[in-house]
């Protein structure tokens, strides 16, 4: 049996990860995968139990206690929390504002990693992150970095009706111990600051396709 293929989405807050891995996996008929959704979920835990996101012991030891199950469904990996979904409650202000304090506790990433490499026994994935072709996947040889300006990305944000201190959230991603957010070694770089998410998509695709091809 065949080796999964692993496609890995890097980049920054408000940079079309999301949108753009969605679209190559419908388009491939891979599964897509969410990890900002896994570190949302369990700031929206903490949040939900009253533990101090800024105390790295209170959230390893939250992380020890909360009961955990992935599942794949219509194409896209869930983290359920005692079978629930929270899919509304994590893209709250609040979890956004606590989010990347939770993501940056080495504890944290070390459980993430192990779950996150856990989705392979759903197939081929497409997976979006901070860390996925830097400290995930680091192996595949299917890395994309999406990028675009502070303006183009505070646009963004404001149109989805959310409110995020974009140049805040990329100083602490980049400069955590653990993991930073970073281009991965191989990637292709994709500043899409004037490209519509289709014109994002078929530039991902196009490059997945000609690797795919000079396999077989």
């Amino acid at each position: 049996m065949p080796t999964p293929i692993v496609i890995a989405i890097d980049g920054t807050s408000a940079s079309g990860k999301s949108t753009n891995a969605k679209l190559v996996a419908r388009a491939l008929g891979f599964v897509h995968v969410d990890t900002g959704a896994m570190y949302r979920t369990l700031a929206w835990y903490c949040l939900k139990h009253g533990v101090d996101v800024h105390n790295p012991r209170a959230v390893t030891a939250a992380l020890r206690r909360w009961k955990t199950t992935l599942v794949c469904r219509d194409g896209h990996v869930y983290l359920l929390v005692d079978g629930y979904n929270p899919a509304r409650e994590i893209r709250s202000a609040e979890v956004s504002a606590a989010v990347s304090h939770v993501a940056a506790i080495p504890a944290v990433r070390r459980w993430m990693k192990k779950k996150q490499r856990e989705c392979i026994q759903f197939g081929n994935l497409v997976m979006e992150g901070r860390d996925i072709g830097t400290n995930v996947f680091p192996e595949t040889e299917f890395k994309y970095y999406l990028d675009a300006s502070p303006e183009e990305r505070a646009k963004r944000r404001a149109a989805e009706g959310i409110q995020e201190n974009l140049a805040d959230r990329d100083r602490r991603d980049s400069q955590r111990a653990v993991a930073p957010l970073m281009v991965p070694l191989g990637a292709r770089v994709i500043n899409n600051s004037n490209l519509t998410p289709e014109q994002t998509s078929s530039l991902i695709l196009e490059d997945i396709r000609r690797r795919l091809a000079r396999k077989e």
